[in-house]
């Protein structure tokens, strides 16, 4: 009888214990995002901020493997006027940056970065200060595909968890659409006939064909223009405020402009690009 209540008692205190266990996990990211970040961020010094490292000329490695683009400019300047606070850039994946965010693996995300529908349930963005625009690309010898209207039942590759992926997911419904973690692996794909076309930004898709050696063109008008922001956990708001203070300031100064011909090339006006894409949204009556 002694034996049977210990192990009951024993029984009971286990699963006590895994319920307190699973309660603080549960609460952990909560308590995670209730944390003051700008707060936090001012008594380090430090703020925190992802990129991909790797998708020119927004973040990149350069020959010396040192982090630079338009990203990392724009990064840099934001935090020099926000504090001056030292920037700790994070190197990550699209697929994982909100989830970054929410669980407090750094502060903020600037590459790049499209404030799309899904993405906003989730966390937070800045005013925009960056545009891409979005073009289809296929083999040079392909002749089959000449615009949007054209890839209805052909096999698409986007890059997984970008906002080409939820564009093309939203507007080509008749086509087969194909996520890669990798953009780099698309373009094998379509080198090797597996897919018949990539849906990517134009900066994007000109990178891995040059660095690939793959023989590919840009087909039809520019599909979409898509803004960029930086992406911030959600209710953040004195960090947010903070950040738009800034970057409203390096749009109305002149920066945004001198870090894009820098980086981007002085025949792509950011400005007007920006109020392009504003205007196409407010067209969709988004």
């Amino acid at each position: 009888m002694g034996t049977m209540n210990q192990m009951s008692g024993t029984r009971r205190l286990t699963t006590m214990l895994l319920i307190v266990m699973g309660s603080t996990m549960a609460v952990a990211p909560a308590l995670a995002q209730s944390t003051d970040l700008l707060a936090r961020i001012k008594t380090s010094g430090v703020i925190r901020i992802a990129n991909t490292q790797a998708s020119p000329p927004w973040s990149m490695l350069d020959e010396k493997n040192q982090l630079t683009g338009y990203d990392v400019a724009m990064a840099e300047e934001l935090a020099r006027r926000m504090g001056p606070f030292k920037v700790k850039f994070v190197g990550d994946t699209y697929k994982n940056f909100v989830e970054g965010l929410k669980t407090d693996k750094y502060d903020l995300v600037m590459n790049d970065m499209t404030p799309t529908e899904i993405r906003r349930k989730q966390v937070d963005f800045s005013i925009p200060y960056g545009v891409e625009v979005f073009r289809i690309f296929v083999r040079k010898d392909n002749s089959d595909i000449m615009s949007k209207a054209t890839l209805a039942g052909k096999r698409v590759g986007v890059s997984t968890g970008s906002s080409n992926e939820s564009w093309a997911r939203e507007h080509l419904t008749d086509s087969d659409i194909r996520g890669y973690d990798n953009g780099a692996l698309i373009f094998n794909d379509i080198a090797n006939g597996r897919i018949d076309a990539v849906i990517i930004s134009h900066f994007g898709g000109m990178k891995y064909a040059h660095a690939k050696g793959i023989p590919v063109k840009e087909v039809g008008e520019p599909l979409t223009y898509q803004l960029a922001a930086a992406a911030l956990p959600k209710g953040q708001d004195a960090l947010k405020d903070a950040v738009n203070k800034v970057l409203d300031s390096m749009l109305s100064d002149g920066t945004v402009e001198r870090i894009s011909n820098q980086f981007v090339g002085k025949d792509y006006k950011m400005l007007d690009s920006i109020a392009a894409a504003k205007a196409e949204l407010a067209a969709e009556g988004k």
